[in-house]
C-alpha cells in the first residue's frame, strides 16, 4: 500500500466536510416562532423543511461513506495486485463520493424553502 492510497481517505473527509457546512447553513436557517404562530402552516411547512434537508444530507452522506470505503479498500487491494487498475477504480470512486455531493445540492435547495412567518 502506497501513499497514493491516501486519496480515499481524503475523499471520506470530503464527506465528513459536506455533512459541517449542510449543518451550518441550517444552523443559520433557525429562528424564533412566537406561540401564537407556532402551528401555523408556514411555521411548520419550515421546520419540515429543514428537518428533512438535514436527514437527506445525513442519508445521502452515509451512502456515500460506504461507498467511498468500499471503493478505497478496494482501490488499495487492487493497486497492490496491479498498479494499472489505479486510475480506473479512482474514476469509480469519484462517482461514488459525487453522491454526496448530490446530497448536500438536494438539502441546501430544500433549505431555501423555509420561510419562517413574520413576527
Amino acid at each position: 500500500i502506497t501513499s497514493k492510497n491516501l486519496i480515499s481517505v481524503i475523499f471520506c473527509e470530503a464527506v465528513a466536510i459536506y455533512g459541517v457546512i449542510v449543518a451550518i447553513i441550517l444552523q443559520t436557517k433557525l429562528e424564533s416562532v412566537p406561540s401564537s404562530k407556532m402551528y401555523d402552516a408556514e411555521s411548520l411547512r419550515a421546520g419540515y423543511a429543514i428537518f428533512a434537508s438535514g436527514i437527506i444530507v445525513g442519508f445521502a452522506n452515509l451512502v456515500c461513506g460506504l461507498c467511498v470505503g468500499i471503493i478505497g479498500s478496494s482501490c488499495a487491494l487492487s493497486d497492490a495486485q496491479n498498479s494499472t487498475l489505479f486510475v480506473k477504480i479512482l474514476v469509480i470512486e469519484i462517482f461514488g463520493s459525487a453522491l454526496g455531493l448530490f446530497g448536500v445540492i438536494v438539502g441546501i435547495i430544500m433549505s431555501a424553502q423555509a420561510t419562517w412567518p413574520t413576527k
